[in-house]
């Protein structure tokens, strides 16, 4: 009796939630990361992350909002060169503490590019957005050792 073989079991089953992160390139120039962010006032898209790294000529902020859809709009109208990047955010917090986030990533032989906090949280818990090398499976390491991750729905929204 034959049996036909299972197919093989790949990563493409499982995506983590992600959300997106813009990176925006402005001018070293007073007032060009106030026009930035005055650009998402009034608004129904919100900014929850923002990380800025600075050079001599030139500044990269990186956004993460709770809507990207709106947030590119937004970026194309003011007329800003900007790239996306998917990153995880994970909830830290009673026995998920950051330490033991970059422990568990590094036992699986996983860089993390880049790491900042958000500002508005979802549950008001300590959240962090992470970019890495593969984000499948920091994202199945992280859910087996039960952190939370979120997507861009779960980013709080103005009343």
């Amino acid at each position: 009796m034959s049996q036909t073989p299972m197919p093989p079991e790949t990563m493409q089953g499982y995506a983590p939630p992600s959300v997106t992160q813009f990176s925006v390139f402005l001018d070293n120039k007073v007032g060009k990361l106030f026009d930035l962010v005055e650009a998402f006032d009034g608004s129904t898209c919100e900014i929850c992350a923002i990380s800025v790294h600075e050079a001599s000529d030139h500044a990269v902020v990186r956004l993460i909002t709770n809507d990207s859809r709106l947030a590119r709009d937004l970026l194309r109208a003011e007329g800003l060169p900007f790239s996306e990047l998917d990153v995880l955010v994970v909830e830290l917090g009673s026995g998920h503490s950051l330490s033991s986030l970059c422990l568990h990533l590094l036992a699986a032989e996983l860089n993390i590019r880049f790491a900042y906090p958000l500002m508005l949280r979802p549950n008001g818990t300590p959240t962090i957005a992470i970019a890495v090398d593969d984000m499948t499976l920091a994202g199945q390491i992280l859910r087996r050792k039960e952190y939370r991750l979120f997507g861009e729905f779960d980013l709080p929204r103005s009343a």
